[in-house]
Order: structure tokens, then C-alpha cells, then sequence
């Protein structure tokens, strides 16, 4: 597959160095950050075998060239390193943190029984068998309504967003597809 990289260029450079730009606090790393991004996709252009993931494998290079830069310079003082780089996962590096107001306003415009229910299994890490006893509703009641909880967000949100997800499924990248979404 040939990429364009003007193309790629275009779509990606800004977003690419907004995502940097809150991990790398000096102005001049985050753009030699960018540059070793752009080098290594267009080097490594070849080993993309399906374009419909270009997302994901842009942010993946992106995540794993600010990782090489916290490496290479292990001289770097300690508090000159972000706060929360030590404890940094996966999903800090998503797109999550910024859907969640999205997603938020999503579950509280879902019915009561519904709300209820993944807010105790997804927020207070309740097991199906927890929430039955908790609401007494029978177990296969709750499993009912979790899945259908779960379905309804998901159906909302991706009819508000088109969504790109990383090899475990945070979300790296996002855009709405309407301005007129009620929800995002």
C-alpha cells in the first residue's frame, strides 16, 4: 500500500502534536517528537497491510516514539518529567479521558433502570450477582439490564462519533459526526 504522506501530513500533524504536547512539556522536544513520528510512518509504510487501521497504527508509533524520548533521556530531572508519566497506561494515552463528559451525558439520559444498573457495574465495580442483591432484582434481570444498558451507550455514542480504537480498545481518535449530537 502507498501512503500519501502529504495527506497524512495534513490529517494527522495537529492532532499528532496536540497528543504529544500533553505528555512532552518542552516546545522543541514535542516538534523533534513529531518529526520522529513522520519518519518512522513513512519509513515504515509497508508493514501497514489495511488502511482502514491507519489510525490505530499511527497512534501506536505515536505513543511508542514519546516512550523512546522519555528513554532516551533518562537524564532529564525528575520534576521536569510530568506528574502522572510513571503511572501512564494505555488508557491514559487514549482518547477516553476526553469522551467521558460525552459518555456521561449519555448515561444520565438513559432510563432509571438502566442508569442504575451499569453505574453500579461499571462504576462501582459491582459483580451482576452484587447488583441483583443490592436492587433485588433477579440475577437474570440484571444480566438483562446490563446488556441492554451497555448497547443503548454504545448505540448512542457511535451514532453521535465515529470512533478509532487501539489494539485493546481505548478509544485514540474520534470525530463527530454532526454538530446537532445531543449528546457530545
Amino acid at each position: 500500500m502507498t501512503l500519501c504522506m502529504n495527506k497524512i501530513w495534513e490529517e494527522f500533524s495537529m492532532p499528532l502534536k496536540a497528543f504529544v504536547s500533553k505528555r512532552v512539556s518542552n516546545p522543541q522536544d514535542v516538534e523533534d517528537i513529531l518529526q520522529d513520528i513522520f519518519i518512522k510512518i513513512s519509513c515504515n509504510a509497508d508493514s501497514l497491510l489495511d488502511d482502514t487501521k491507519i489510525h490505530p497504527w499511527i497512534y501506536q508509533i505515536t505513543r511508542n516514539t514519546i516512550t523512546d524520548h522519555y528513554r532516551k533521556n533518562r537524564n532529564i530531572e525528575f520534576s521536569e518529567l510530568p506528574d502522572d508519566l510513571a503511572n501512564e497506561n494505555d488508557e491514559d494515552l487514549s482518547m477516553n479521558k476526553e469522551l467521558s463528559p460525552c459518555l456521561n451525558t449519555i448515561i444520565d439520559s438513559l432510563p432509571e433502570k438502566y442508569k442504575e444498573v451499569v453505574i453500579l457495574a461499571e462504576f462501582n465495580s459491582m459483580t451482576q450477582k452484587e447488583i441483583s442483591e443490592k436492587t433485588g432484582l433477579s440475577l437474570s434481570g440484571v444480566k438483562s439490564r446490563v446488556q441492554r444498558s451497555r448497547k443503548i451507550l454504545k448505540t448512542r455514542l457511535l451514532d453521535c462519533c465515529n470512533l478509532e480504537f487501539d489494539r485493546i480498545g481505548n478509544v485514540i481518535d474520534y470525530k463527530k459526526k454532526s454538530s446537532d449530537c445531543k449528546y457530545c
